[in-house]
């Protein structure tokens, strides 16, 4: 089998990290892995592109309409707002995609994106990139109904991202997480925020209330003094507490009259290389990846109706005497 022949869009910070993982994959296919050939690095600055593309020894491009035809997979790392005129152009010329969350910008796009990829039968997959950590994985193996999620998400403020508000800069990793612990139809949502640093939302949290009575609160900082990731789920009978930061599991048990206290530690793992293996695998397959279009399109919307409440909230408090 030849390799899978990949184009990186964008040639910015993830960017930079997707294309090195995917030129180290050439030769994946030796030890059981769908490979790679990493054809060029896209960018419209052709400086920085060229930059890249020279230490990893592929063809630099400016413009990505070029490279279509040479390729039979893109992965997309540009600013949100661009997310959706590129993905199409991929699709439509028959070109699976990998594209950095958050899928689009409006889930009017999103639509139009999912069914240009169900008709053209291409793969469509969204960077969620903490679905393949492994303390998350481990997290969601144990069994139980969760009763109530609790996730913390803060980090330094940067420049990176701010294009969009914390909501879908930040928040909407871990939305994709709660999405898919509870299982259940979202029933109700509120939430709050504030802007800091930036025109947009900086700080947020959000309450989720799900079907089957579970309920989910999270809260996002991207103007924070250090970098936190934390989940906890409750379960009758106990809690698991994840630290995605340092990929650490506790677990917290009752069993009989006592209480059961359990730590593990996991090898720590390159998620961003298992979700490149993860897209390779799903072209190869053509099977459904583990995080779909369809579920990129279940978070966006989800992470849209959170911003408007908070968007909302703001407006009311400003026009209030």
């Amino acid at each position: 089998m030849k390799n899978i022949r990949i184009a990186v869009i964008g040639a910015g910070y993830m960017g930079r990290f997707h294309a090195e993982k995917f030129a180290a994959m050439k030769d994946a296919e030796q030890v059981g892995v769908a490979g790679a050939h990493l054809v060029a690095v896209v960018d419209t600055d052709r400086a920085r592109a060229a930059q890249l593309a020279g230490a990893l020894g592929c063809a630099a491009e400016s413009d990505y309409r070029g490279v279509l035809p040479r390729i039979d997979a893109a992965c997309v790392a540009v600013p949100t707002d661009q997310h959706y005129a590129i993905v199409r152009a991929c699709l439509e010329a028959g070109v699976h995609v990998l594209v950095e969350k958050p899928l689009s910008r409006t889930l009017a796009e999103a639509d139009e994106l999912l069914e240009l990829a169900r008709v053209k039968g291409m793969v469509l997959q969204v960077g969620h990139l903490q679905r393949f950590n492994p303390a998350f994985q481990a997290l969601a193996a144990h069994s139980g109904r969760p009763l109530f999620i609790d996730i913390e998400r803060l980090a330094p403020f940067k420049a990176r991202g701010t294009e969009v508000d914390v909501i879908l800069d930040l928040m909407i990793h871990d939305l994709d997480l709660v999405l898919a612990l509870a299982r259940a139809p979202v029933e109700q949502v509120s939430a709050s925020g504030f802007r800091v640093l930036t025109d947009a939302i900086d700080i947020a949290n959000a309450r989720i209330e799900f079907a089957d009575g579970c309920i989910a609160s999270l809260s996002a900082s991207r103007v924070s003094q250090a970098a936190v990731r934390k989940l906890r789920v409750f379960r009758h009978e106990g809690y698991v507490s994840a630290d995605l930061q340092e990929q650490k599991l506790r677990s917290v048990r009752r069993r009989g009259d006592g209480i059961v206290e359990s730590e593990q530690s996991f090898e720590r793992a390159d998620e961003l290389r298992e979700q490149a293996e993860a897209f390779l695998r799903a072209v190869r397959e053509r099977s459904t990846p583990m995080v779909s279009g369809e579920q990129g399109r279940r978070v966006l919307a989800l992470a849209l109706q959170v911003a408007n409440l908070v968007k909302e909230r703001l407006q009311r408090h400003a026009e209030a005497p």
